[in-house]
């Protein structure tokens, strides 16, 4: 984060492209499926909402699907 500001990219067709957050301000990695951000909620340091947010990223059957290919 840069002078609070939070740019997360993803890497498609070997370019670098900037992964917008969701209306709710939420990023959702690509790669890390349940990987939840809340911007806002971490550039003004509310940990507590951002470690909500990824405890329900942590819960979706997305993320169940990808720790069983990951064993």
């Amino acid at each position: 984060m840069y002078e609070n500001h939070l740019s997360w990219f993803i890497l498609k067709e070997g370019r670098y492209i900037l992964l917008e957050a969701e209306k709710s301000g939420i990023i959702r990695s690509e790669v890390f499926p349940g990987l939840w951000l809340a911007v806002d909620a971490l550039r003004e340091g509310d940990l507590a909402e951002v470690l909500t947010v990824l405890q329900q990223g942590l819960q979706t059957n997305e993320h169940e699907n990808f720790v069983q290919t990951l064993q």
